[in-house]
């Protein structure tokens, strides 16, 4: 009977251990973005998510060709960009903004936002963790 006492306590352990670490294998990392460049992107906005997890800007850009790409900006959490001065306010549909982003590994068109120079020539970093790890290259796009 002790025996059965101790599987029953030890398996109520490891369930509450697993709930806890849940929400911490949950949150994604920013590895699946490339470190070894960036991308340049100059466009007009279709959208300015302020939301949580994260933030996002979605930029339509005029290729080479004159056709229009979308791309999906992912930023950081709006709590950091808060406390650097962000504010929901600061970019609305239409404006035309200059986005340097590290690019997704798998080629599409999203990016991780390291700095946005807004409309009015405002140049804002954004607090993304381990920002030195990503190499800025000449400006592409």
């Amino acid at each position: 009977m002790p025996c059965r006492r101790v599987a029953v306590v030890f398996s109520i352990g490891c369930v509450i251990a697993c709930a806890l670490t849940t929400p911490v294998l949950a949150h994604h990392s920013f590895a699946v973005y490339d470190h070894t460049r960036t991308l340049t992107l100059r466009g007009t906005v279709t959208k300015f998510q302020w939301t949580n997890p994260h933030a996002f800007l979605e930029l339509d850009v005029k290729e080479p060709d004159g056709s229009l790409k979308h791309y999906s900006v992912e930023l950081t959490s709006i709590n950091m960009m808060q406390r650097v001065g962000w504010r929901s306010n600061m970019i609305k549909a239409g404006d035309h903004v200059t986005a340097v982003v590290a690019p997704i590994l798998t080629g599409e068109p999203v990016g991780l936002g390291l700095e946005v120079t807004l409309a009015d020539g405002t140049k804002r970093e954004l607090p993304v963790p381990a920002a030195a790890s990503f190499k800025r290259t000449a400006e592409t796009q």
